[in-house]
């Protein structure tokens, strides 16, 4: 499916738990590291139209909020969480299909009361290779 058509799917990414699942030393540089994750989200071969990556705190430095091609960097304003769910639920209310990559239990909860589907950092890990 060519990304230029209506949005229809859409993955919405808590980064820190993402970037968090690895150990990769992205405690010493967490912008760095959200960054890398961000590059990979721009070329991984995924099935969304459009993919949402929340960072929050000191991530935000390493990648600028707004699009790049399909991927939608949203800087969380106070808690990432807050953030993930606002994002999930604007998307579903659009009548758009939405998961969310978070290993967060409580978070998981609320993004599936929202009607979005809640999956954990390996599933997105696997796919990034």
């Amino acid at each position: 499916m060519s990304r230029s058509r209506s949005i229809r799917t859409v993955l919405v990414v808590d980064a820190a738990n993402v970037v968090g699942a690895r150990a990769d030393g992205w405690w010493k540089d967490r912008p760095g590291a959200a960054r890398r994750l961000h590059e990979e989200l721009l070329v991984a071969d995924l099935p969304q139209d459009e993919i949402v990556l929340v960072l929050e705190g000191q991530a935000k430095q390493g990648v600028k909020a707004g699009r790049d091609a399909h991927v939608r960097c949203v800087h969380a304003a106070r808690d990432g969480d807050r953030t993930i769910v606002e994002q999930a639920q604007a998307a579903a209310e659009a009548g758009r299909q939405v998961t969310v990559v978070s290993a967060d239990r409580a978070l998981q909860a609320r993004v599936a009361a929202c009607g979005a589907l809640a999956v954990g950092p390996v599933w997105l890990l696997d796919r990034l290779g």
